[in-house]
């Protein structure tokens, strides 16, 4: 049986969140319902699907449900040319572009809303 993994998020400014996924991590916008009593807008980056759904922003993240407590993994052919252009969007990164003791290469950057993501290339 076949599957599929898609991710929900729940940032405040779906605006922000649209730009930065289809800017800066290549997503396409498949879906936008950002003029809807209940605001929605899907993104996909070939296989890879990001639902988000605009909540009120809270002032202790740590109440909101779910948490932006984790970490998702963008796996990519070429990090070297994914690295070039993400950093050519002017984004910040939280970490740059390094080596990691389990034998694979990686940068990280934090989205509007504070979720987290790590862009590695593929494991050999």
């Amino acid at each position: 049986m076949a599957a599929a993994l898609r991710c929900e998020i729940f940032p405040a400014d779906l605006d922000a969140t649209v730009a930065f996924y289809v800017s800066v991590l290549g997503f396409e916008l498949v879906r936008d319902e950002r003029d809807q009593p209940s605001t929605y807008v899907a993104l996909a980056r070939d296989t890879v699907l990001v639902g988000a759904a605009a909540r009120p922003e809270v002032p202790d993240r740590g109440q909101r449900r779910p948490v932006t407590g984790v970490e998702l993994v963008l796996e990519v052919d070429d990090l070297d040319e994914e690295y070039a252009r993400v950093t050519a969007t002017g984004w910040p990164l939280a970490e740059d572009l390094a080596g990691r003791p389990w034998g694979l290469r990686d940068f990280r950057l934090l989205d509007p809303s504070g979720y987290y993501w790590r862009v590695t290339g593929r494991a050999a």
